[in-house]
């Protein structure tokens, strides 16, 4: 039985020190089957709504139990870290990319800061086994951000929180210490819709319902074939991950700008325009997206995207 002062007391300085490295939010929860969660995502992947990602079906016990994970794990805690710009890349005569992408990639900034975060646990807290996470792993981060009461989940199934919105990275720390859990807090979307009607390619069919294969960030990131014909003129410019379901979302009214230095876009970026994209070569492109996120969807689905955004404005 863990004592119960050990227990808050580490409790209050793990939330400590998330504020410190720069965290917005730090949620707790007791680490678990999440049975909620097994008949959704496998009705989500019965219906093909991943598309071509295939991983979504592998390690499916894994997702869903954290102490398959990490032996012996008694907490899950959720971070969320602010990702959103001061300012936004010029948008006239100019293509889009996800406001994530702006800087550097952020699993490598996060998990710098993870690891610094796990390191002080096992300092000044003693040993601990555990693991961290940043949207790298078999983890159902939004609904341990939603048991730890950090937010709840949209009907764009995006955590939000009411007061910073949704523009924020999520993070996990899994590990074997007894934690005060956090409860979790309610849904806010009410009867809002905004995000399901803005999409263009009416990738929400159903409140609280992604068709991945059908979502512009999928599209642009994590399909390796052609874009079907179908989206030829839903695109609206984008070329790299899509923010339409949160420029619209009425809690983003409260997203304030981030103050971590590695995710200002470079001077290359912001001087870009069409002509640029469209003329980038291979050796530009590893110049300036040398640390970036677009490495994911390398050079030549970049190209593809920026062809196929470009034609759908000549048909």
């Amino acid at each position: 039985m863990a004592d119960s002062s050990n227990t808050e007391r580490n409790t209050r300085l793990i939330k400590q020190w998330a504020r410190e490295l720069g965290f917005m939010q730090c949620g707790i929860a007791m680490a678990g089957f999440l049975e909620n969660d097994a008949p959704l995502l496998e009705k989500w992947l019965h219906q093909g709504r991943h598309g071509e990602m295939k991983y979504m079906e592998n390690h499916f016990d894994k997702r869903l139990d954290p102490r398959k994970l990490v032996p012996g794990a008694k907490s899950v805690i959720t971070l969320m870290y602010n990702y959103y710009p001061e300012n936004e890349l010029p948008e006239k005569d100019n293509y889009k990319i996800a406001r994530y992408a702006y800087g550097e990639d952020y699993h490598f900034v996060i998990k710098d800061k993870l690891k610094s975060f796990f390191s002080r646990i096992r300092d000044q807290i003693g040993q601990a086994e555990g693991r961290v996470f940043v949207d790298s792993a078999p983890v159902m981060e939004r609904s341990w951000a939603k048991k730890s009461g950090i937010g709840w989940i949209g009907k764009n199934s995006l955590l939000l929180n009411r007061g910073s919105g949704s523009y924020f990275f999520l993070a996990e720390i899994i590990l074997d210490l007894d934690l005060i859990p956090d409860g979790p807090t309610g849904d806010y979307c009410g009867t809002c819709t905004a995000c399901m009607d803005a999409c263009p390619t009416d990738a929400i069919p159903e409140p609280y319902q992604v068709d991945g294969s059908r979502c512009i960030s999928y599209l642009t990131i994590e399909l390796k074939s052609s874009i079907p014909e179908e989206f030829r003129e839903q695109m609206n410019d984008w070329i790299f991950g899509c923010d339409i379901c949160q420029e619209v979302c009425p809690w983003n009214r409260f997203a304030t700008p981030h103050h971590q230095t590695a995710f200002q876009p470079p001077a290359e970026l912001l001087a870009m325009n069409k002509s640029d994209w469209e003329e980038l070569t291979e050796e530009t492109f590893r110049k300036i997206f040398r640390k970036s996120p677009l490495k994911r969807a390398k050079f030549t689905g970049l190209k593809r995207n920026i062809s196929f955004v470009k034609e759908e404005k000549h048909d």
